[in-house]
C-alpha cells in the first residue's frame, strides 16, 4: 500500500515522517482509539514478505513490550494492514544522542547520567532474556526524562540473515555511509560476533563501552577504512585512552571504559548492573573519583593548570618531578567543557537574555528561559555541577559584575538594577527603558544603554546621583550607542555604535571613549560587543566569529592583527550587533554556539491533531496564510545565518515559487486582502524597514517605508490602501503606525503610549485592531477601533501572543503563555464584547519571540499553521575554553 501522510493502518494515522533507516519508516502517528502520538515503524517489504521473519518478529515483539522499564522507549503494539507490517511505540520528544555528539563531547556529569541508564535499561532486559545486539549513538534518545533506549531484540531478530546483512540498521545511522567506509553497526560490534559466537549480555556491554567512549570524546572508539581494517582493530586494538583525548575526564572513567572493551567476553564486566554502579560511583565519589578540579574550569594559575592536566593524563610523577613541574611550568593546553542550561530552562531566544563570567572566572551569571516563558538570573559557580536561580530577578535580561564579584547588575522591569549576592532585595539604580548593556568600573562607576536609541550614560553604582550621558549620539547619522565596556583603567571605556556612513548600509563600529571627554574614535570596523582581558586582548565578534586582538591598555591601541579563536560559529543577532560570549582575566571564555534548529510547517486542526506538514525540514519563518486560504507565504533560508528569500506555496496546485528575486534579510510577510501584494521587512539600506512586492506584476520589491528604527509589519487595510505596522521610539518604545499607500511614505501615529504596542492585526472588516501590549507588565492581547479611539478591551487574561482573527471576524485566537493555543468569541453587534477565552490544544513546545510556534490561521478557523522545531530547546548549551590563548600560538581549534 501507499505510505502518505493521512494513511491510516488499523486505528493508527500516519501525520508526518521523522525519518528512515534500513529496517523501514519511522513516521510520527496518532492512535485514533486513545488519541495519544504516536511513533510508528514500518517494516520493509523485503523483510515483511518473509514467513520465518515476520513469525519470529511477532513472537519477539510480544517480549520486548513486557519491558516496562523507563529507560526503554515502550512498544504499544505490532501489527499489519495489508501488506504493510508495522510496530507501534512511544513517541519520544527529545534529541538522539548522534545529534548531539555531532556538537561536543558530553559533560562528565552526562556521561555518566545518561551511561548508567543505558546499562539499567539494558539490565532489564537481559533479566528478560533479551540482548539487544544493536547499541548505538543513533538508538539512544536523550528527552527531558533522561535517556531512552530503542529497537529492543530487532537486530536479534534480523541476525539470522547472516554476517553480510548485519549492517543494515534499524535506525538511521547518519555516520560512515560514504565510500570508504563501513555503516556504523560494524563499529560497536563485539570480537565474538565476527566469530559466529551466539550473542549474550556481555556483548552489549562491550557495544556500551563503545557506547560511553564516544559520549565522552564525541570520537569512535574503532575506525577503518575498510571493513578488514575495522574488523581487525576491533579483534585486536586498543582505543586511545579517554582522557588524553579529553584531559577533563577523570582516569576512573577510562577503567570503565576499557573494561568493557576487553576482547574476551570473560574479561569484561559480567553484568550491566556492574557497570551502572561503576558509573554512579564516578558520580558519588567526584574528585576521589579522579574527577579533577579543572572540570569545573576553577583555576587560579596557568602553571596550576598544567600541572593538572599533567595529572589529568595519567603521567606516572613522583614527588621530585612535581617539584620540577612547579619551578619550570608547562605551557597550558586548551581544553573545553559543555554548560548544560538547568532543567526545563533554555538559553533561547539569545539575544534576550544574557552571561557574564565573574572578574576572577569561577561564576557564571547567565539568563535562561523557562517554558511558560519566564526569565531569570541563574549563577552557576563552576566548581559545581548545577546552576542555582537567584531570587527577585523575574524578567532580568544581559546581567554584568561588580569588580569584586558580590554584585551583581542586570536590566528588569524597565529599570537597571544590581543585587547583593550574599543577599537582600534588587536595587533600582535608574530608568532603562529598554537596556543593551552595562560594565562595572573599578571607581564604583557603571556605565550603560538605557534605550535603543540614546547615548551611554554613567551612574553611581550606590543610586545616588542622577545618571549622565558620555557620549554624543548623533539621532541623523547614528542608529544605537550599546554594550558599554570599561577598560582596566576605569576612565576609558569601549561602546558599540551602529550607524548608516555615506548611504552605505549600517555597520557596527566599536568604539574607544572616556569619562573625561564625549569624543570618542573608530577602534574597530565592522565589530559586535567587546570585552577586554588579560594578558591584553581585546574579544570581539565579526559576524558570528569571535577574534581576539592585541591591545595595549596604556596606550589604548591595537597591535598585530586579528586571530579567530574558534572556528565554531556563535550565536550572532545582527540587528544588535551582539555574539553571545563571556571572558575572565583567568584565561576562560564561555560561549553559545550557532544556534541552529530546523523546523516543520505542520498542518494542525483545531483539537491539536496534525493534519500534514507543507514539506520537510528547513530554517522556516513567520509564515502567514492568504486571505483566500490559497496560499501561504513564508521566508526560508539555506542556514541559520544565511540570506533568506520569500517562497509562496500553492495550496490548490500544490506548489512552491520564489518571490523575491535576490536574497536578503527578510521576514514578517503580510497579505492585502485580496491576495495580490505582500508587505514584508526588508533591509536595503542595513536597517529593517518596510517592502512590498506585487504577486501579480514582476519586478523588484518596492520600499514603503525606510527611518533609522526597528519595524515589524503588522496587517494590511482591508480597502487596501494604507497599512498597519509596529516602529520602535527612543522614548516610547514600540509604537503602531499606519501608513497611507499613497505613494508619499508618511505615517502616522495610531497607538502611542509609554509601555511596547505591536503586532497589529487589522479585524476582517477594518474596525478593530488587536495588538499586544504590555502595560499590565507581560504581554497581554488587546482590542481598540482602528478610528483611533481610546476604547480597549484586554483579550487574554494572563498573558498572551500571536492574537489572529478568524475570516469573517467573529473568532480571535491567540497563545497563551503556558503554550495553550486559545479561542476568543468575538461579538460586535450592538457593541464590542468579547467572549470567555477557552483552550483549543497546547503546542508541542512552549513558545518564545525567535520560536512562536503558531504563525496563523486559516480563514475558517479550521486549521492551525504551526511552524515546530525538529529539536527540543534545552539542547542548546553554552561551550567554554579554558586557555583559550594556547589556541592562538596553535593557529586556531
Amino acid at each position: 500500500m501507499a505510505i502518505t501522510a493521512g494513511s491510516r493502518l488499523g486505528p493508527y494515522e500516519l501525520v508526518a515522517p521523522l525519518g528512515a533507516g534500513g529496517m523501514g519508516e519511522v513516521w510520527r502517528g496518532r492512535d485514533t482509539r486513545l488519541d495519544r502520538e504516536v511513533a510508528i515503524k514500518i517494516l520493509p517489504p523485503e523483510f515483511a514478505q518473509d514467513d520465518l521473519f515476520r513469525a519470529r518478529f511477532a513472537r519477539e515483539a510480544k517480549t520486548i513490550s513486557s519491558l516496562n522499564h523507563p529507560h526503554i522507549c515502550t512498544l504499544f503494539d505490532v501489527g499489519h494492514e495489508g501488506d504493510a507490517h508495522f510496530l507501534v511505540m512511544e513517541l519520544l520528544e527529545g534529541e538522539s544522542l548522534v545529534d548531539r555528539l555531532q556538537r561536543s563531547p558530553l559533560p562528565l556529569d552526562q556521561v555518566v547520567k545518561f551511561g548508567a541508564q543505558v546499562a539499567d535499561a539494558l539490565e532489564a532486559a537481559h533479566k528478560q532474556g533479551i540482548v539487544h545486539r544493536d547499541l548505538k549513538p543513533g538508538n539512544v534518545m536523550l528527552t527531558k526524562t533522561g535517556a531512552k533506549l530503542l529497537d529492543f531484540g530487532l537486530a536479534r531478530s534480523a541476525a539470522g540473515i547472516g554476517l553480510s546483512t548485519s549492517t543494515e540498521l534499524p535506525t538511521e545511522a547518519k555516520p560512515l555511509t560514504t565510500a570508504g567506509t563501513i555503516l556504523g553497526t560494524f563499529q560497536y560490534m563485539a570480537p565474538e560476533q565476527f566469530e559466529g559466537v551466539e550473542a549474550d549480555p556481555r556483548t552489549d556491554i562491550f557495544a556500551l563501552g563503545a557506547l560511553l567512549y564516544e559520549m565522552a570524546t564525541a570520537r569512535r572508539a574503532f575506525e577503518g577504512k575498510s571493513k578488514t581494517s575495522l574488523i581487525a582493530a576491533i579483534l585486536s586494538a586498543q582505543p586511545p585512552p579517554i582522557s588524553s583525548v579529553q584531559p577533563v575526564m577523570p582516569p576512573a572513567l577510562d577503567h570503565v571504559v576499557r573494561k568493557c572493551l576487553e576482547k574476551d567476553p570473560d574479561d569484561r564486566w559480567q553484568s550491566a548492573h556492574d557497570v551502572a554502579s561503576e558509573l554512579r560511583w564516578i558520580a558519588e565519589a567526584g574528585s576521589q573519583a579522579g574527577v579533577p578540579a579543572a572540570l569545573s574550569l576553577r583555576r587560579r594559575s596557568r602553571e596550576r593548570l598544567a600541572w593538572l592536566l599533567v595529572a589529568l593524563l595519567g603521567a606516572a610523577t613522583t614527588l621530585l618531578a612535581a617539584a620540577h613541574l612547579l619551578r619550570v611550568p608547562k605551557p597550558a593546553v586548551a581544553f573545553r567543557a559543555t554548560l548544560d542550561p538547568p532543567m526545563d530552562a533554555a538559553l533561547i531566544p539569545f539575544d534576550e537574555l544574557g552571561v557574564a563570567l565573574s572578574p576572577d572566572g569561577t561564576q557564571l551569571a547567565f539568563v535562561a528561559i523557562a517554558g511558560d516563558g519566564s526569565k531569570q538570573i541563574w549563577v552557576r559557580d563552576l566548581s559545581e555541577m548545577t546552576a542555582r536561580p537567584l531570587s527577585e530577578t523575574t524578567g532580568a535580561w544581559y546581567p554584568f559584575w561588580s569588580p569584586d564579584g558580590r554584585y551583581l547588575g542586570f536590566f528588569a522591569d524597565g529599570k537597571l538594577k544590581k543585587i547583593d549576592l550574599r543577599g537582600g532585595s534588587p536595587q533600582v539604580l535608574a530608568e532603562a527603558p529598554s537596556g543593551r548593556g552595562g560594565s562595572w568600573g573599578h571607581g564604583d562607576v557603571i556605565l550603560f544603554s538605557p534605550n535603543i536609541r540614546s547615548p551611554i550614560h554613567a551612574v553611581a553604582a550606590t543610586g545616588e546621583g542622577t545618571p549622565k550621558p558620555v557620549t554624543h549620539f548623533d539621532p541623523e547619522k547614528e542608529t544605537t550607542h550599546r554594550w558599554p565596556h570599561f577598560l582596566p583603567d576605569g576612565r576609558h571605556f569601549l561602546y558599540l555604535l551602529r550607524a548608516r556612513i555615506s548611504g552605505k548600509p549600517e555597520v557596527g563600529r566599536l568604539m574607544l571613549a572616556s569619562l573625561d571627554s564625549p569624543e570618542a574614535r573608530v577602534l574597530i570596523d565592522d565589530a559586535t560587543n567587546a570585552q577586554y582581558v588579560e594578558p591584553g586582548y581585546l574579544l570581539y565578534g565579526r559576524s558570528a566569529s569571535l577574534y581576539a586582538w592585541r591591545f595595549d591598555p596604556g596606550s589604548r591601541r591595537l597591535i598585530g592583527h586579528p586571530v579567530p579563536i574558534t572556528k565554531e560559529k556563535l550565536s550572532f543577532w545582527e540587528p544588535k550587533n551582539l555574539v553571545v560570549f563571556a571572558a575572565s582575566n583567568e584565561g576562560t571564555i564561555v560561549y553559545l554556539p550557532e544556534v541552529a534548529r530546523k523546523t516543520v510547517l505542520h498542518w494542525y486542526e483545531r483539537g491539536g491533531r496534525v493534519l500534514g506538514s507543507l514539506g520537510p525540514p528547513g530554517f522556516y519563518g513567520t509564515p502567514r496564510v492568504s486571505p483566500d486560504g490559497k496560499k501561504v507565504a513564508f521566508v526560508l533560508a539555506d542556514s541559520a545565518r544565511a540570506p533568506s528569500d520569500l517562497w509562496i506555496q500553492d495550496l490548490e496546485y500544490d506548489r512552491k515559487f520564489r518571490l523575491t528575486q535576490k536574497s536578503g534579510l527578510f521576514f514578517g510577510p503580510a497579505w492585502s486582502r485580496d491576495a495580490s501584494r505582500l508587505m514584508f521587512v526588508c533591509q536595503p539600506k542595513g536597517v529593517q524597514d518596510l517592502c512590498v512586492r506585487s504577486l501579480r506584476e514582476g519586478g523588484d520589491a518596492e520600499l514603503l517605508h525606510e527611518s533609522p528604527n526597528w519595524k515589524v509589519t503588522g496587517s494590511w487595510m482591508p480597502d487596501g490602501k494604507s497599512v498597519l505596522f509596529s516602529e520602535q521610539d527612543p522614548e516610547t518604545n514600540e509604537d503602531i503606525k499606519i501608513l497611507s499607500l499613497d505613494g508619499k511614505g508618511e505615517s502616522r501615529v495610531l497607538l502611542k503610549t509609554p509601555f511596547n504596542e505591536t503586532y497589529p492585526e487589522v479585524s476582517p472588516d477594518g474596525r478593530w485592531v488587536a495588538y499586544l501590549s504590555d502595560e499590565t507588565g507581560r504581554p497581554e492581547v488587546n482590542v481598540r477601533p482602528s478610528s483611533g479611539s481610546l476604547e480597549q478591551w484586554q483579550i487574554s487574561p494572563g498573558g498572551g501572543s500571536q492574537a489572529r482573527w478568524r475570516g469573517d471576524g467573529r473568532e480571535l485566537y491567540y497563545v497563551a503563555p503556558d503554550g495553550n493555543v486559545v479561542a476568543v468569541s468575538i461579538d460586535t453587534q450592538p457593541v464590542f464584547r468579547p467572549g470567555t477565552p477557552r483552550a483549543l490544544f497546547r503546542l508541542p513546545e512552549a513558545p518564545d519571540r525567535d520560536t512562536p510556534i503558531l504563525e496563523d490561521v486559516t480563514p475558517d478557523g479550521r486549521r492551525f499553521l504551526l511552524n515546530v522545531p525538529v529539536t527540543a530547546r534545552s539542547s542548546v548549551a553554552f561551550h567554554a575554553i579554558v586557555n583559550w590563548t594556547s589556541l592562538l600560538n596553535a593557529g586556531g581549534d
